[in-house]
């Protein structure tokens, strides 16, 4: 497993107190990522771990994984790393340790790794294809598909939605594609624009007026409500 880096979080990322591992490597190429050096699949910053060696310090955390914590698998993107992400989530489960991924909801196998996740986090950047092929560089139709899928296949889904001006403010794509997701199980987070990993980029920083107001997060909110959407802060 190539891992960028690892920490604990608290209810961030999942339940609880986690610990979080970065994976390196993402299909997709957000202009606004706060972790751009996870971009490229392989780099001098990552570590290649023995996939066993990475249950094996899960295993001995598992004193820190209070409140109904366990651990949690992002990025980057994890899904590029699948059949190291199965092999460990199913190891950590048999160990009886909470599991959750965050992740872009763009990989073909994505039904199948959930049946090893206990907590689904799956970002949704913007609804409209041509819109997220400008801003990620990558067609959102896999995520579209896996999140409705998902929506009837778990009883449990965490939709996290980075709110950014000039880009995805507009609540009604998001209204018209919860209409086709069942949304009995599922909850969403509206996570507001930051330039937290601004200094990273190596190249050109492209969002100039990201930031959202107070007042377009609640318009955002209170027109997805009006449909039974059920939000959550962490």
């Amino acid at each position: 497993m190539r891992i960028l880096q690892k920490g604990f979080n608290y209810s961030q990322d999942g339940p609880g107190n986690r610990l979080v591992y970065h994976l390196q490597g993402c299909n997709f190429k957000c202009k606004w990522c706060s972790n751009p050096e996870s971009m490229p699949l392989f780099s001098d910053n990552a570590d290649d771990i023995p996939n066993d060696d990475v249950v094996k310090e899960i295993e001995r955390s598992r004193m820190m994984f209070f409140d109904g914590g366990g651990v949690t698998f992002t990025g980057g993107e994890p899904t590029l790393q699948s059949d190291d992400l199965i092999y460990v989530l199913k190891k950590s489960q048999a160990l009886g340790i909470n599991t959750a991924i965050e992740n872009n909801g763009s990989s073909p196998r994505l039904c199948e790794i959930s049946d090893y996740v206990d907590y689904m986090i799956v970002d949704i950047k913007q609804p409209d294809d041509t819109i997220h092929k400008k801003y990620v560089a990558h067609s959102n139709k896999m995520t579209i598909e896996n999140l409705i899928k998902l929506s009837k296949k778990r009883n449990q889904l965490h939709v996290r939605i980075p709110l950014i001006n000039h880009v995805n403010t507009d609540p009604e794509p998001f209204a018209e594609l919860f209409k086709k997701t069942d949304m009995t199980n599922t909850v969403v987070e509206i996570l507001a624009y930051h330039e937290f990993g601004k200094c990273k980029w190596t190249e050109k920083y492209q969002i100039t007026d990201g930031f959202v107001t107070d007042e377009q997060i609640k318009a955002f909110k209170t027109r997805l409500e009006r449909d039974g959407i059920h939000f959550i802060t962490t």
